[in-house]
């Protein structure tokens, strides 16, 4: 078929998103958050495909800032809410799809596209690579002992509720953002996001609690989560799952964790999304009892390759010659020198020979700083052409610390 593309209207949201459910599974969402992703959808940047009376796809996208190495946050469009009805796969929907979206993304000037993935090997042909990876721990918090850097004993928690904490907690988030790659700064909305408690999304655990970490009356961290309690013969075995925490310093952050850990009638502290080199490895006494598992999170792609690069900095001193394949954008395709350190880049088209080649989904995946070209190399996808040009634009792309996408979209 050849899709007909239609915007999202204000009118016909209801049944837009509706569409995007049953390709999803058909359960329909909590009215809490239909009515929050209601508010957050950007309707100038919401379509789908149309066919004889009904939506058959969903695509949409919101306008976010990202943290990128250096610090600096630049504008990437947060790609979402994209489905194909299962009677019109394998017709060129999605294609057409992206294809519209990656044209306006561009006519829009952001440098990047980012999102997450259902179904992680279908983003690959459109130029998108894994860019930061979630880790997944079940402490067994009966055995498991969290260590107590300096400023622990200082830190006083108390219980709070969510929604009057909302506040306090959105300023430790803002506060961290631009200390590592792959975070985004959230507009007006997305504060009420990690709010969200729908009995759904409990794992049978109770509704969301908060506690707050103070020092000197000032809040220095936060963590929410579900407390579920369980019972055997032995006795109690409750979990607690956690569904984020931040705090502004290891003292605090430490205090949290042995106050999770220690919570009466549990056993285990359950977190699905935390960095791949969170300082909880290093707390925690076994890390062998914490059933340690990572998966892919963000994918990104750049969409103007020559300014995605220029807008951030490099680890060590770089000056490459890339030869870049992108078929679906091809504006990117060909050769750029990229020259840059700490301070800053420039990366113009050359006709100079090339030192690397590669596509631009590797491209995507190395950008924040979570995946090495060299890695990339190993597994065949990148090319040297120069001797030495491998390692040292592996070395620049690095990051201090692993990116990380704190939440969903």
């Amino acid at each position: 078929m050849t899709p007909d593309l239609r915007p999202v209207t204000d009118a016909d949201w209801d049944s837009w998103y509706s569409s995007l459910e049953r390709a999803f599974g058909g359960v329909r969402e909590s009215d809490q958050e239909r009515a929050l992703y209601r508010d957050l959808t950007e309707l100038d940047r919401s379509f789908g495909a149309w066919d004889e009376g009904a939506w058959v796809g969903t695509a949409g996208a919101f306008s976010f800032r990202l943290s990128v190495p250096g610090g600096a946050m630049v504008p990437a469009a947060g790609v979402t809410m994209v489905s194909v009805a299962a009677t019109h796969r394998r017709q060129g929907v999605l294609t057409a799809m992206m294809r519209h979206q990656l044209d306006s993304v561009r006519e829009l000037g952001e440098p990047l596209a980012v999102l997450t993935a259902s179904e992680p090997a279908i983003y690959g042909r459109f130029g998108y690579g894994t860019a930061t990876y979630a880790m997944s721990v079940d402490v067994d918090s009966s055995r498991v002992a969290i260590a107590a850097p300096p400023g622990t004993e200082g830190v006083r928690l108390r219980f709070a509720d969510p929604e009057q904490a909302a506040e306090a907690c959105e300023a430790v988030y803002l506060r961290r953002v631009g200390s590592r790659p792959g975070m985004p700064a959230r507009s007006p909305g997305w504060g009420r996001q990690p709010l969200l408690d729908p009995p759904a999304d409990r794992e049978g655990g109770s509704p969301l609690q908060c506690v707050l970490a103070e020092r000197g009356g000032e809040t220095v961290g936060y963590a929410r989560f579900h407390n579920r309690p369980d019972w055997s013969d032995t006795g109690p075995r409750g979990v607690v799952v956690l569904r984020d925490a931040a705090a502004g310093d290891p003292g605090a952050y430490a205090a949290l964790w042995r106050f999770l850990c220690g919570i009466d009638l549990t056993s285990s502290v359950r977190s699905r999304n935390l960095p791949v080199d969170d300082p909880l490895l290093h707390l925690v006494s076994d890390v062998r009892r914490c059933s340690v598992r990572v998966r892919d999170s963000l994918h990104l792609r750049p969409v103007e390759l020559g300014a995605a690069l220029r807008a951030r900095t490099y680890r060590a001193p770089v000056d490459v010659v890339l030869e870049v394949a992108d078929a679906f954008c091809p504006w990117n395709t060909g050769r750029w020198r990229l020259s840059g350190d700490a301070k800053g880049a420039s990366c113009e088209r050359t006709r100079d020979a090339a030192d690397l080649e590669l596509s631009v989904r590797e491209l995507g995946s190395a950008y924040l700083g979570g995946v090495s070209l060299s890695s990339l190399a190993g597994a065949g996808r990148v090319r040297e052409l120069r001797e030495g040009a491998l390692a040292e634009a592996s070395a620049a792309f690095g990051s201090d610390v692993a990116p990380w996408l704190p939440h969903g979209f």
